[in-house]
């Protein structure tokens, strides 16, 4: 590694990554990619996979876990609860059902296969399982289908997966390799089942408390309005949402989940319509600037310099995980679809539709590498991984809605 990488001054390092970052993120958004993906990129080739500009500091971990903060709180204003609660009702929960346990099940697979240790094959599954919302959102509005009925039921069971995706991790998280035992291993997983449970108790009090007060929400929206005006601080709204989404972060602490899983239930559940239409999309969009403008990409950076391309000493592996996150959603999505009634090119769509990661995935996957769960060369698979699902996922999609129109037009 050069010596350069080893005296930069964090400062300089940090305008050489958003630099680099968003000039690749430009050129990605020009061939209708997700600018992450040119983020990511640049971070690998500043990294010591190619340059060795670049190195994974303490000073840009801080910056990378502002930028995972701010990324699920902006994936959680996305997620309207009414329709998180239509993704698992009726016939509809098949499809976000299936297309998240086969995968899971493929991941477990190839663990066995591979002879992964146990927390390695954990979250190569749960990285194989999650659908990324926000990419999901994207591509289906770059396709125009976002609100279509397949659109509408690709969002449902992302909304779902990403949900209980995130509940995985909080469990997950308090395995140690210390648990060698099989009386350690059930306190360990009845444990950390009882505290997602007690935050889940939390978070469903906290929506019904919401529900109470939208009968009077005329009443509380005035109030609040005389209240933001009453304030002299400049973005005193954006600081009072950041304080209310950080309850909840720090609520998921308290009871030893990571602050993500908290951050994420509390975009979701703040009180929109107290809020009025106007205010929550001012702090959607100032959420936005900050994150996508600044800390988002420093964060996609710092994983593509934590990435290692000399680190895969397994090809086989990486194809076999890459062809199983493929199969296996398509899979997933098809059965689910069957189950739910409908048609084998709509079937068809909604898998090809759930194969979207990139944010979510790469989250994940960095919140294991953090915490010692997986090493760097899974670490470095699963990002690559997350890249081409993303990359290749509107091109199958906008084939697939092609052939329901053409399923469409004969009938």
């Amino acid at each position: 590694m050069p010596v350069i990488s080893q005296s930069m001054p964090f400062v300089v390092e940090l305008l050489l990554l958003l630099l680099t970052a968003r000039m690749f993120g430009e050129i990605m958004e020009r061939f209708n990619q997700p600018a992450m993906i040119g983020e990511v990129l640049a971070g690998v080739i500043l990294g010591p996979s190619l340059l060795g500009f670049a190195v994974f500091t303490n000073e840009i971990k801080v910056i990378s876990d502002l930028g995972v903060f701010l990324l699920v709180i902006l994936a959680g204003f996305e997620i309207d609860i009414e329709e998180l609660r239509k993704s698992i009702r009726g016939r509809n929960a098949w499809i976000a059902i299936m297309g998240f346990i086969i995968p899971m099940f493929s991941g477990f697979v190839i663990g066995i296969i591979f002879e992964l240790q146990i927390m390695l094959t954990v979250f190569l599954s749960l990285c194989i399982s999650i659908t990324a919302l926000p990419v999901s959102i994207r591509i289906l509005m770059d396709l125009g289908k976002l609100n279509t009925d397949i659109g509408q039921k690709i969002i449902s069971a992302a909304i779902f997966n990403d949900v209980v995706a995130l509940l995985i991790l909080g469990v997950i998280l308090d395995f140690k390799e210390s648990s060698a035992n099989i009386r350690e291993l059930t306190f360990t997983i009845i444990f950390s089942v009882l505290k997602v449970l007690i935050f889940m108790f939390l978070m469903v009090g906290a929506y019904r408390l919401f529900n109470i007060a939208k009968e009077k929400v005329t009443f509380l929206n005035h109030k609040f309005e005389t209240f933001l005006i009453y304030l002299k601080g400049k973005e005193s709204l954006f600081a009072m949402i950041m304080v209310f989404v950080l309850i909840f972060a720090s609520l998921s602490e308290l009871v030893g989940l990571h602050f993500v899983i908290g951050a994420f239930f509390g975009a979701i559940l703040l009180p929109r319509e107290m809020l009025g239409k106007e205010n929550f999309e001012a702090v959607q969009k100032n959420t936005s600037s900050i994150t996508m403008g600044f800390l988002a990409p420093i964060f996609f950076a710092a994983m593509g310099v934590e990435f290692n391309l000399l680190s895969i000493n397994n090809v086989y592996l990486l194809l076999v995980v890459i062809a199983a996150s493929f199969i296996s959603k398509i899979l997933g999505g098809y059965l689910g679809g069957k189950m739910a009634k409908l048609s084998n090119y709509k079937s068809f769509t909604l898998g090809v539709g759930l194969n979207a990661r990139g944010i979510m995935e790469l989250v994940i996957a960095n919140i294991a590498l953090q915490n010692g769960f997986i090493d760097i060369p899974l670490f470095s698979i699963l990002v690559l991984m997350g890249i081409i699902t993303t990359v290749v996922t509107p091109f199958l999609l906008k084939r697939s809605f092609s052939l329901i129109d053409k399923e469409n037009n004969k009938a």
